[in-house]
């Protein structure tokens, strides 16, 4: 924060008071991003301060898909709900289905993030790191971030598909390395296999891509806000809405 009398500055980008100039972090928006840069390369640029290299790009890319959509999940559903309640300001159903992005659903990167950067920023071996982890959360009753899913098993998918990008791309380290170092001292301490879920694994590939864990959660919400667009303008050709509203009125009484 500036000092009283200090004025605060941004490097993110030129303001309303210069109309001569157009800039993103230094770079020249019209000359040097618009029509030179992709959306997923100006995203990780705008974040960061740098530019993706070599299979970062492809990483970053394939982190903003894989949680596009799945499917009619609650965040989708209170979309289309809120749509037709405002049909004509796509920003409102949009925001209401980002407001389901949490600890319990698509959100768990961050906290998986920041497992992996205690253990990659350590002394100790993964495999020392990821027992006293495991063993921590367990004394303590809580779930380890990432891990656990109510539908895929034994593996997701999503997770092995990330994993195998990244490996493509060049990208595979130390981060997917220390998850699946947790990931087995998970399931040796609850003596069965605990499902290592996207979010898992997001954390993971963002991890190697040097992203930051505080905006790890926005890759999600960026990502989900595309799907959720989808699921709003099939929503005003095809209600899903429509048919829950009546069945909610059939189906519930007042308990007077």
């Amino acid at each position: 924060m500036a000092d009283r009398g200090e004025k605060s500055v941004t490097r993110i980008g030129s303001a309303h008071a210069r109309t001569d100039v157009l800039t993103m972090r230094g770079k020249d928006t019209l000359e040097e991003i618009v029509g030179v840069r992709s959306f997923s390369e100006t995203f990780f640029f705008i974040v960061t301060g740098r530019m993706p290299e070599g299979g970062q790009t492809r990483c970053f890319d394939a982190c903003l898909n894989v949680l596009m959509d799945h499917g009619v999940t609650p965040g989708a559903l209170v979309a289309r709900l809120v749509e037709g309640q405002a049909p004509d300001d796509i920003q409102v159903p949009v925001a209401a289905g980002l407001l389901t992005v949490g600890n319990l659903h698509v959100g768990t990167m961050a906290g998986a993030g920041r497992l992996l950067a205690e253990a990659l920023s350590g002394t100790e071996s993964l495999a020392d790191w990821a027992a006293r982890t495991a063993s921590e959360h367990r004394a303590q009753k809580k779930r380890v971030p990432g891990f656990g899913h109510p539908h895929y098993a034994p593996d997701d998918p999503r997770t092995q598909r990330l994993f195998q990008v990244a490996e493509e791309a060049g990208c595979a380290g130390r981060g997917i390395e220390a998850i699946k170092a947790l990931g087995a001292a998970v399931d040796a301490g609850m003596g069965r296999h605990l499902t290592l879920n996207v979010t898992g694994g997001m954390a993971a590939v963002l991890t190697e891509i040097d992203f930051p864990v505080e905006a790890m959660r926005g890759v999600a919400v960026v990502g989900r806000a595309a799907g959720l667009v989808g699921h709003i303008i099939e929503e005003k050709e095809n209600s899903l809405a429509e048919p829950l509203i009546r069945y909610a009125d059939r189906e519930f009484s007042v308990d007077e």
